[in-house]
């Protein structure tokens, strides 16, 4: 439950330059000591011993630095809850260096180029550690999760290997400690007014064809309007990010937030182009014809969220992409304001020809970064078990998403509550404190992951009921490790951009019918022309190489 531009981030893992197969269930099995032959020296502070499902408490007082994400819907106070109980329960205390949301990639940047970065550096989105990797500003953190028993146990339990796999670098190590989640969660699909579909005897549609039908029986009856009139363009590398995205899911590629250039196809062994596939000119070709027969706004692709509600709530549409906090605190309740008798419903992800299935490496989240300079310091091996209690254990993630029992939740046979007079997220509008503004929790910078009961414990009654249809489906194949070294990491990296930005440039165009999809050979043609067919052939020959060396 982050803002939409938190998961518009959330990518599908590239695999493009990491290596894998080794597991993390212990220091030999692929993570190595590193310099454990020094650990004995930086001991202060630790518990002895210290092991899954305990609670941390450092020897002796401690501090550790941590990057700050300050979110402007929550701005970060000195005073919260959160600081206090921390440290009053891990003899830790968080010195914060406060960094505003719009800028946070940038700053961290500029810290970690100059020196400056603290020691912890959460927030951070796979791939952007890899900027970091070649200087040695950040700790190859799969050489210390032998200290995290915690990380350990929910990789293991929930065979995440083949994810952590597929973020490893060429060195076959990985930098970031990434958010693990049980089950995949979605998050985004399609939401439709039900009581204008009750009205004209439409069901709720389970597929991509009956969205169409349902579309056109809509336009039929509001000839003047666009059905469907959609959102998340702006502030997005990829306009629409959120239906291309779980459209592209339909057809089993990956597109819009989770678009990637590269693919493996599983039929031809081999990584193939993602923009040049039959599936994705399909996702193309379906866009097209409800943009040609005014069934889909073309505003969608360029207009601002609020645009886009605002022709919902004037009732000039009836379609729109949501999420379940959306539906719930956007949607739902402003039309119930404006429109009597309204009902909006939001459906699992509609089935299109790949399909029930999800797409991959969505149980990865945004993680920590570790400064190289952690090392240097004596009580390195208890900031590895604070970082494993705060953000993997049971009871570390459920103090940072609830707070305190009987402070700020009551909590009884798995199903938890807020405390009378304050809310989250708008649960209770008339609640004088907010569980994010007022105590700090429920904060992006430390509340991700998780078991399903803990993820699933804010859910309202829409959300459990989407994730609960959407969990069912199957979550296709992680794509295979295939190590770039670093010159070729290099290459890749110059050669990806302008491909990226032709692919997104020229699907809108398509779409939208600038550009006729019968122009498809020559759009194959420039993406040649911009090294597509190099990418493809570097990413394959690091994949075969990897195979030939490791069997």
């Amino acid at each position: 439950m982050k803002n939409a531009g938190q998961l518009s981030r959330r990518q599908i893992l590239a695999a493009a330059g990491f290596i894998g197969l080794a597991t993390v269930t212990g220091c030999g099995s692929g993570d190595d000591d590193g310099d454990g032959k020094d650990l004995s020296k930086k001991q202060d502070g630790a518990m002895k011993n210290y092991r899954a499902g305990q609670q941390f408490k450092a020897s002796k007082p401690l501090s550790f630095s941590v990057l700050h994400n300050n979110n402007p819907v929550y701005p970060m106070k000195n005073g919260w809850l959160f600081w206090k109980e921390l440290t009053k329960r891990t003899g830790v205390t968080l010195k914060p260096v406060d960094v505003p949301l719009a800028d946070y990639e940038k700053k961290r940047s500029v810290l970690i180029g100059a020196g400056d970065a603290p020691l912890l550096i959460p927030k951070t989105y796979h791939p952007s550690e890899v900027a970091f990797v070649s200087s040695g500003a950040i700790l190859p953190v799969s050489d210390y999760v032998k200290l995290m028993p915690n990380f350990r146990d929910k990789v293991r339990k929930w065979k995440l290997e083949p994810e952590l796999d597929s973020i490893r670098q060429s060195d076959g190590k990985y930098y970031l400690l990434p958010g693990l989640h049980e089950k995949a969660k979605s998050g985004y699909s399609l939401s439709f007014r039900t009581d204008v579909l009750d009205r004209l005897g439409l069901s709720l549609p389970t597929t991509w064809d009956e969205v169409y039908d349902v579309l056109k029986a809509l336009k039929e009856e509001y000839p003047d309007t666009y059905p469907w009139s959609d959102r998340w363009s702006t502030n997005t590398p990829f306009p629409c990010g959120a239906l291309f995205r779980y459209l592209g899911q339909a057809y089993g590629v990956k597109a819009g937030w989770t678009y990637d250039n590269i693919s493996f196809d599983t039929k031809t062994q081999k990584f193939v182009f993602t923009a040049t596939q039959d599936a994705y000119r399909q996702m193309i070709e379906y866009l097209r014809r409800l943009v040609a027969e005014k069934l889909l706004d073309p505003e969608s692709f360029t207009q601002q969220d609020d645009q886009a509600v605002q022709k919902l709530l004037a009732e000039k549409s009836y379609v729109i992409s949501a999420n379940p906090q959306e539906l719930v605190q956007n949607y739902r309740y402003n039309l119930g304001k404006q429109v009597k008798g309204s009902k909006i419903e939001m459906v699992p992800v509609p089935l299109g020809p790949a399909g029930p299935v999800l797409l991959s490496g969505i149980r990865l989240e945004n993680g920590v970064m570790i400064s190289s300079e952690a090392l240097k310091s004596a009580d390195f091996v208890a900031m590895m078990q604070f970082v494993d209690w705060l953000w993997y254990s049971d009871e570390g993630q459920k103090f940072c998403k609830w707070g305190v029992k009987d402070v700020t939740y009551t909590e009884s046979g798995g199903t938890y509550r807020l405390k009378p007079g304050i809310t989250l997220m708008g649960s209770d509008p008339d609640a004088p404190k907010d569980l994010q503004k007022d105590y700090g929790f429920f904060n992006g910078v430390f509340t991700y992951g998780g078991s399903w009961e803990l993820v699933s414990s804010t859910f309202s009654p829409d959300e459990k009921k989407f994730e609960d249809a959407m969990s069912q489906r199957e979550e296709l194949p992680v794509d295979p490790a295939h190590p770039l070294q670093s010159f070729e990491q290099e290459q890749a990296t110059l050669w990806d951009t302008p491909l990226k930005d032709h692919v997104i440039q020229n699907t809108l165009q398509f779409v939208l019918g600038k550009r006729p999809l019968s122009e498809w050979d020559a759009y194959v043609a420039e993406l040649e022309a911009k090294n597509m067919q190099q990418l493809v052939d570097l990413h394959n020959k690091a994949y075969e190489r990897f195979k030939k060396e490791n069997g």
